[in-house]
């Protein structure tokens, strides 16, 4: 018997790709660049945690996380997504939806997103089931992960 899509996802994945597709037809984007960073991780006790980022993105001129001007924190929030919180997948249809426990953008906060999902091997694909709001554009998003190699320093 095949691997269940849950036990498939357990584990820890980095961004390869992200890709913003405008319902219009205009070109498609990458709001983090075309080459983001980012790891998602799923956990087998069903929590999971994304942290998405533009590469090189500027230190904070303060050193400072709480103490920063409003341009550190206008290009902190437009260069980072993070949320994390239950997982859950519904083998019989091959659905996955992410709740959002803690979310850098707050809208998010309490909501239940579904997602599309594909695994193929080591790469995940993950992007919406509708089209959302997005560089004010409305959007479908699309999301390739690779599995993240064992950390070398990790000992069970």
């Amino acid at each position: 018997m095949a691997e269940g899509l849950r036990s498939q996802l357990i584990g820890a994945w980095k961004l390869v790709s992200y890709h913003e597709i405008p319902v219009d037809g205009s070109e498609p984007f990458e709001p983090l660049g075309d080459q983001p960073r980012g790891i998602i991780m799923y956990t087998p006790d069903g929590y999971m945690s994304a942290q998405l980022s533009k590469p090189d993105r500027p230190a904070f001129a303060s050193g400072d996380w709480f103490d920063a001007t409003t341009e550190d924190y206008v290009a902190e929030a437009r260069s980072y997504i993070a949320y994390s919180g239950p997982f859950h997948v519904d083998e019989e249809q091959q659905t996955l939806t992410h709740s959002m426990f803690v979310s850098l953008y707050p809208n998010w906060i309490g909501q239940t997103q579904p997602r599309a999902v594909r695994i193929e091997g080591d790469t995940l694909q993950l992007g919406t089931t509708a089209p959302i709001r997005s560089g004010g554009k409305i959007v479908n998003s699309v999301l390739v992960w690779r599995r993240a190699e064992p950390n070398p320093g990790h000992s069970k």
